[in-house]
């Protein structure tokens, strides 16, 4: 005889008692409203990795007062230091400009 053969009454008796021994829990309460809130918030994660939803945050925390302060900070510190810079610039080719003037009138026409 096999082991597996289910005709034997020992063996009946024997899965009835493991089935009894091993009873399946009740859920949680509201069990299946969580797991679809996790799947809503699973595909909201994947969601949240769209260049869209980077943006949104990224204007999202620019809005905020302390960074939008030092936002505007920034930009005319950038403004200004690029105004200085192009500003040497010109005052730099006018100088050469008028040395050459200065130098030989005819050459700078």
């Amino acid at each position: 005889m096999s082991m597996t053969d289910a005709s034997e009454p020992g063996d009946a008796a024997l899965r009835t008692l493991l089935r009894a021994a091993r009873p399946d829990p009740p859920l949680p309460p509201r069990f299946q409203e969580g797991v679809w809130r996790r799947i809503d918030g699973a595909s909201t994660a994947r969601e949240a990795r769209t260049v869209a939803a980077w943006l949104d945050r990224a204007v999202a925390s620019l809005l905020r007062p302390r960074l939008a302060l030092t936002g505007v900070a920034v930009m005319l510190l950038l403004g200004t230091t690029i105004g200085v810079v192009q500003g040497m610039d010109l005052a730099q080719e006018m100088a050469k400009q008028r040395y050459l003037t200065a130098v030989s009138p005819l050459a700078t026409r």
